[in-house]
């Protein structure tokens, strides 16, 4: 079985079989509790999205650019749904090459009545790797809020989703050459993270900053509405990382623990570093933390015990605070939101973290095959070159290409005016 097929459940027995290469036995018997449970996990994650992700970031912009947010957020949603359905599912987990999967489940057609190797249907599968291709390019648009054009989001979308993320998911979760060296992404440390974060940096750089930035300080219109979307990630994430295991099963209950865990630390450890640094501890810096915790142990929950996951989460709020001040504050990217500092950070942090944190010797269920901890971390290290490499290259591409059809960035009056009415003729408040 795959790695995305299967999670580890004691002594890395589970694992080794991950990793072994494709099953040979035919479908499994359909199990109601996990298809229940993959059902209901599909439906957390996306929550994460819409209205997690749209409201965490929605209250993070100034008001006149709060219902550009979530716009972005419910038609990338529907946008990669519909690519999903179209190829993008079969390219991922149909067996193909080493780089990119087949067509032969095109439309999502000639689906199994159970997929290879587990207790769920097929079609309940797609579904619930549907909501991981929704939310990866959804996070990339706190990089660019305010200044970018809705068509142009659209456009970068679809060639992104195409030639990033489909490409990735399927050397890592579809069996391609990186699943094939042995590296392990639970739930999405590298898949989802690593690609957004640094994609995200890449279009920070090339549509600038914000009028004004980093000279004057640019507040969010509603520290409530981002701990209210918080809150919503949080409660999500146990469908994220727990139905990654893709099983009701003790390696789901591994993960949530080491995943709320992680949450819970790195909420504390950011207001405990803003204590430190500016005298109070803020909202949403507490929210922050408990983002990057999540992003850091997302790529690891399955894998390491609940201690590990507490020290993802120390791990990741120290790490991630620490970028997030010098990605502003020193190199004075405006990354607005602060998506490479905390998801791609964070996700590459917990993807190294892993190899010493799964091993039996820190709590984890062991690395097979008799993999040492610096070889698997070397296994790691090479996936995150790639993906980053691939990452960068791409995006500046087909950020490039697209603004040949739809510029990307709007002009300074529609900046002014707020993306709200100047793209969307329309208010998010409005008082008589």
């Amino acid at each position: 079985m795959r790695a995305k097929y299967m999670r580890p459940v004691g002594a890395g027995l589970a694992l080794l079989l991950a990793l072994s290469g494709p099953a040979h036995a035919s479908a499994s018997a359909i199990d109601s509790g996990d298809t229940a449970f993959i059902i209901t996990a599909s439906a957390l994650v996306l929550f994460m999205t819409l209205p997690g992700l749209a409201l965490f970031y929605g209250g993070l912009v100034r008001a006149k650019n709060f219902l550009s947010i979530l716009m972005q957020c419910f038609a990338i949603c529907a946008l990669v749904s519909v690519l999903w359905a179209a190829g993008g599912y079969s390219l991922v987990f149909s067996a193909g090459t080493p780089w990119i999967g087949d067509l032969s489940t095109l439309g999502l057609q000639q689906l199994s009545n159970a997929r290879t190797g587990l207790t769920i249907p097929e079609n309940v599968f797609a579904l619930y790797q549907m909501m991981f291709a929704i939310i990866t390019p959804a996070l990339m648009i706190g990089a660019f809020p305010e200044r970018v054009r809705f068509g142009w989001v659209m456009l970068f979308t679809t060639g992104w989703l195409l030639v990033v993320y489909i490409p990735v998911a399927h050397w890592i979760w579809g069996g391609g050459w990186l699943a094939a060296r042995g590296t392990l992404d639970f739930a999405g440390g590298i898949v989802v993270h690593t690609t957004a974060g640094i994609s995200a940096l890449v279009i920070a750089l090339m549509i600038g900053r914000r009028r004004g930035f980093p000279q004057t300080m640019i507040p969010p219109h509603s520290p409530a509405m981002t701990m209210i979307g918080a809150g919503m990630l949080w409660v999500g994430w146990f469908g994220f990382n727990g139905g990654s295991a893709l099983a009701a099963n003790a390696s789901a209950g591994g993960a949530l623990l080491s995943t709320h865990l992680a949450a819970s630390a790195a909420a504390l450890g950011w207001a405990a570093l803003e204590k430190l640094k500016i005298g109070k501890a803020t909202s949403v810096g507490l929210v922050t933390g408990a983002v990057a915790g999540l992003a850091t142990v997302t790529p690891a929950a399955g894998y390491i015990s609940p201690l590990g996951g507490v020290a993802c989460g120390l791990a990741g709020s120290l790490v991630c605070f620490f970028a997030v001040l010098t990605i502003k504050q020193r190199l004075r990217i405006d990354d607005s939101l602060d998506v490479f500092a905390v998801h791609g950070v964070g996700g590459m942090l917990g993807s190294l973290l892993l190899a010493p944190l799964a091993s039996e010797e820190m709590g984890g269920v062991g690395l097979s095959g008799g993999r040492s901890v610096l070889d698997q971390l070397g296994v790691q290290l090479q996936a995150l070159v790639a993906v980053i490499v691939l990452s960068a290259l791409a995006s500046w591409i087909l950020a490039t290409l697209a603004g040949l059809i739809v510029p990307m960035r709007v002009d300074a009056e529609s900046e002014h005016d707020g993306l709200d009415l100047a793209s969307h003729g329309e208010r998010a408040y409005e008082f008589d």
